[in-house]
């Protein structure tokens, strides 16, 4: 069959894939012309630049490859901060030495700021930093002997502790099995759009094919009529001369009626698949108001055996790559269940340095300069251990894990034997419908040379016009077989390159 030139560069960005952004409803769009004449190559590219499932699907690509950014921000550093002014009042007695007992009423001011980062590693640890200044003062409201003014008002302290997980929660493997999830569903998306663009590519051609049997279907049904028309003036003729019974007219008249009648039903056809096949390459209300198609099938020999096909199969199809992914979630997401079962053990270290107070002539100048140097440093390290008794969400979790997982290569598997009959069913049908093309031809010129036969016998007076009409028949349908052959081969050729995973390739299409 004829197939498709070496493509050009067909997709750059996303490969002529619904990049340009959807126009609003009434916006306008780029002329097309009236009459246009459609190879196999242009109905693809059209396709592929128009169709509005491509940019669904692109807008569903770009769903789930954010989850990756989701997933990501659990491992990002985190910047915390706050400010707090407090003032409060208070009083206090005391006993005077002479036993009186008098009150202390005094105001207390504080300014406290805290600025820290947190961040989680994958390995299982954490980190958290803090910095905390303070100023303190108070201020007595009454007259008193006591002194409760604060002479060092300025403090602070710089913390940092590190945490690591040593069983429960350790290692990138548990730790980052969300994102590891995240990004293999990121790939599956990336092979969810490519299966998208192979199923839009199959799917006009199939209408492109259908659109071809239509039109070659209708001027098959023209060359019938015109036999049949032609077979009535000569039998008209030969009534007015004598030489053959009125009756045998209108035997004739009803043929041409039938012809009429096919070709009603067979333009009504070609409509359909026109419309179908504009659908299709236009979303939009701007249309061509006719469809020349430019390409015909023909029949070429495989180049393959059943068993490289199969093994191109198992070895290219996106939904064994899709497949394939799964279970290795399902595998990361078993081995962080299996993780949980453990306790938790964690390890920490942390170093607390402080600040002598200082008075209100030095400030936070000096509280930064013990901070920086380190000079009342402390340090503290540790276990924290804890154990759930009987642990039943984990192994609950375990065991789900665990089935999924399973799930997951049996539906692989079942997948493998799948593809692999699709292939085996797809490699013989077009080696049968290739056949078939050259018997339906066979055929055909058989039933040419029959009916030109018969017509000369009929011319002769050795045959009736029955047998004329009846050859008229056999040669429709032989036609119409040979057609049907030829579209049935097209067809079961795209259904083979689709079942063995190069279909882009066969097109020479790359979708990025």
């Amino acid at each position: 069959m004829t197939r498709l030139p070496i493509f050009p560069a067909l997709l750059a960005a996303v490969s002529l894939v619904g990049q340009e952004a959807p126009k609003p409803a009434g916006a306008p769009s780029a002329a097309v012309p009236t009459k246009l004449t459609l190879t196999l190559q242009g109905a693809i590219e059209t396709s592929l630049k128009n169709n509005l499932q491509v940019e669904i699907a692109t807008q569903a690509r770009d769903f789930t490859r954010a989850g990756v950014l989701i997933e990501s921000g659990v491992f990002d550093w985190k910047l915390n901060s706050g400010l707090s002014v407090t003032k409060v009042r208070d009083g206090e007695r005391y006993q005077n030495l002479d036993g009186s007992y008098s009150l202390v009423d005094a105001t207390i001011f504080s300014r406290a700021l805290t600025v820290g980062t947190t961040k989680n590693f994958g390995w299982g640890g954490n980190l958290n930093l803090s910095y905390a200044p303070s100023y303190s003062s108070s201020r007595t409201n009454n007259f008193t002997s006591s002194n409760l003014s604060n002479p060092y008002p300025y403090d602070g302290s710089f913390t940092a502790t590190y945490t690591q997980s040593l069983l429960n929660g350790f290692g990138r493997a548990t730790t980052e099995s969300l994102l590891l999830v995240a990004r293999k569903n990121a790939q599956v998306a990336d092979l969810t759009f490519r299966k998208s663009i192979i199923d839009l590519v199959a799917s006009t051609e199939s209408l492109y094919w259908d659109l071809v049997f239509a039109q070659r279907n209708l001027e098959n049904k023209r060359q019938a009529l015109d036999l049949a028309q032609k077979q009535l003036n000569e039998n008209q003729i030969r009534v007015q001369v004598g030489t053959l019974a009125p009756i045998e007219v209108t035997s004739s008249e009803a043929s041409v009626a039938q012809r009429e009648q096919d070709i009603i039903a067979a333009d009504a056809q070609l409509l359909n698949a026109r419309d179908a096949l504009v659908r299709a390459l236009y979303p939009s209300t701007e249309r061509p108001a006719t469809i020349e198609l430019a390409d015909a099938p023909s029949v070429k020999p495989l180049e393959m055996n059943e068993a490289t096909a199969e093994q191109q199969a198992l070895a290219n199809r996106i939904e064994l790559k899709s497949a394939h992914l799964d279970v290795e979630s399902k595998q990361v997401l078993e081995r962080a269940a299996n993780n949980r079962i453990l306790p938790q053990l964690d390890a920490f270290a942390s170093y607390n340095g402080n600040a002598a107070p200082q008075t209100p002539s030095e400030g936070l100048t000096a509280v930064n300069r013990d901070l920086t140097k380190g000079n009342y440093p402390g340090y503290t390290v540790g276990l924290q251990f804890s154990l759930p008794i009987q642990n039943r969400s984990a192994r609950g979790y375990q065991a789900q894990a665990r089935a999924n997982r399973r799930s997951s290569e049996l539906s692989l598997h079942d997948l493998e034997l799948g593809i692999t009959l699709e292939v085996r069913q797809a490699f013989r049908n077009v080696d049968a419908s290739a056949k078939g093309v050259f018997a339906a031809e066979k055929t055909r010129i058989f039933r040419e040379k029959d009916l030109e036969a018969e017509q000369k016998k009929f011319e002769n007076g050795m045959s009736t016009n029955f047998l004329v009409l009846s050859k008229q028949n056999d040669l429709d349908t032989a036609k119409s077989s040979e057609l049907q052959a030829q579209i049935t081969y097209a067809k079961a050729v795209t259904s083979l390159e689709k079942a063995l995973g190069h279909l882009l390739e066969a097109r020479h299409l790359e979708v990025r």
